[in-house]
């Protein structure tokens, strides 16, 4: 073999090297190559970026449910406001990770920054309507929320904050969904890494006044949240002025682009609405749980943020099959994103049906240490054992729905959320609490029925390959 042959040749690869190379972040070109060495290297950067978030969850509720099930209702309730913000950054990301994506795939990066700039343009812009509201109403939303009196006392400056300073929460997701969608996953890692490791740490400081810190209960895990991500949104910022990276922002690029505009607005307007269905709906899962009293909404939440901690690593395979897609595409190879998405499922069904075993075998354990109070912790741990039930379900969902915005195909989930989450599970969730007395039990099964439907109409309508002919 020749010397100009054997440069062509793929060097091997040992499974620990790719997972080091993987952390350490690399130029690879994801659009060639072996698939499953290529979703490593996207994908194990993504799941710890993914894991830091929902370990930020757990953190917040476990510290919350010792001060008392009313702050735990606080974060709660605060959390379904959030829903405003978390649609508008996802809206958002899975626009401007479609396009970014899809100009890597061209070997285009000044095209990919200037769709990153449009995006942050758009997302700034979206927060300050949020924080306005935010501020002048806080109290007001807690009652329309069902919060009690006494919890709208204690909470009301906790919501004012964590919604008058959105900008922060929106920018950390944007920012990492332009690393991502241009395949630099390792700094999206890094950035939440710093961001809830500040959080963390500061959170429980300040929420129980530890040696010279304020004690400020639950208003502290705001201050403390807005500390931490800032601080990530900053270190974002300073990423993208940096010239090594894949997608380099530079000061002429910073300027409206009509074209990319439109482009991204018609993509994140359609993912906007994606999210938001699907967002709405457990804003009404919540109004009926909150029906309930504080113990049994309290109990809801901490299952749910248990959920969310398997849950949110499963993110990030998602995340990468979506990242593969899209390069994919650009470079003219939809049949190598077809078989990365099915790689990339099959690998989540691993982990999450891995997950589910282990919450259904030990969810009285593991609710317990989340709260001493003996009617939450039970609500909680019949809440986590029903939702996991469907894992095996959630694991294909998540990846295939998240394959179609890759693509730039939005509107095949949007229908799938509208369809699955609006006129299937909020009413089942209604019959089956209030109706056969359920209770919040009744919500968690119609999470469940509603979720695994979810996998299987978007398992048939994947096979059928309409979103390989998507337009970015």
């Amino acid at each position: 073999m020749t010397e100009i042959e054997s440069a062509h040749v793929e060097t091997p690869h040992s499974f620990w090297s790719t997972i080091v190379e993987a952390v350490r972040g690399s130029h690879h070109d994801y659009t060639s190559g072996p698939i499953g060495r290529a979703i490593i290297l996207l994908a194990v950067p993504m799941v710890l970026e993914m894991s830091m978030e929902s370990l930020f969850a757990v953190a917040d509720i476990f510290w919350a449910g010792h001060i008392g099930p009313d702050a735990v209702t606080t974060i709660g309730l605060t959390e379904s406001m959030l829903t405003l913000v978390y649609t508008a950054a996802m809206g958002l990301s899975i626009g401007v990770t479609a396009m970014v994506a899809r100009r890597i795939g061209e070997k285009n990066p000044a095209g990919a920054a200037e769709a990153a700039v449009q995006g942050i343009v758009l997302g700034v812009i979206t927060a300050v309507i949020i924080a306005v509201a935010g501020v002048l109403l806080a109290p007001r939303l807690l009652g329309v929320m069902g919060a009690s009196p006494e919890v709208i006392a204690t909470g009301h400056n906790y919501t004012r904050i964590m919604l008058g300073a959105n900008v922060i929460i929106l920018l950390l997701f944007l920012i990492n969904a332009i690393f991502r969608g241009a395949g630099d996953a390792a700094i999206a890692m890094r950035v939440l890494i710093l961001a809830n490791l500040i959080n963390i740490i500061l959170g429980p400081l300040l929420m129980f006044g530890v040696g010279p810190f304020p004690r400020l209960g639950v208003t502290g895990a705001a201050i403390a949240t807005k500390i931490g991500r800032g601080t990530g949104v900053l270190y974002q910022l300073y990423r993208l002025w940096r010239r090594d990276g894949r997608i380099v922002i530079h000061r002429h690029q910073i300027a409206l682009q009509p074209a990319v505009m439109k482009t991204l607005l018609r993509l994140s307007g359609t993912g906007t609405f994606q999210v938001f269905v699907g967002m709405a709906s457990w804003i009404g899962l919540t109004r009926i749980n909150a029906s309930f009293g504080t113990e049994a909404f309290a109990g809801y939440t901490i299952a749910i943020r248990i959920i969310i901690f398997a849950l949110l690593p499963s993110w990030g395979l998602a995340n990468a099959a979506a990242t593969m897609v899209g390069q994919a595409l650009g470079a003219g190879k939809p049949e190598r994103g077809e078989q990365a998405v099915w790689k990339a499922a099959l690998y989540n069904m691993f982990f999450l049906g891995t997950a589910g075993l282990l919450f259904v075998i030990f969810a009285n354990s593991i609710t317990h240490q989340f709260t001493k109070d003996a009617a939450v912790a039970q609500v909680a741990a019949e809440c986590l054992r029903i939702i996991s039930y469907g894992y095996l379900f959630y694991a294909y969902g998540m990846v295939l729905t998240n394959s179609f915005n890759g693509a730039g195909d939005t509107w095949t989930p949007t229908w799938l959320n509208l369809f699955c989450f609006w006129l299937w599970e909020i009413p089942l969730a209604w019959v089956l609490a209030r109706h056969f007395n359920l209770g919040p039990q009744g919500v968690a099964w119609a999470v469940t029925i509603a979720f695994s439907t979810l996998a299987v109409a978007s398992a048939v309508l994947f096979r059928r390959g309409r979103w390989k002919r998507q337009m970015v």
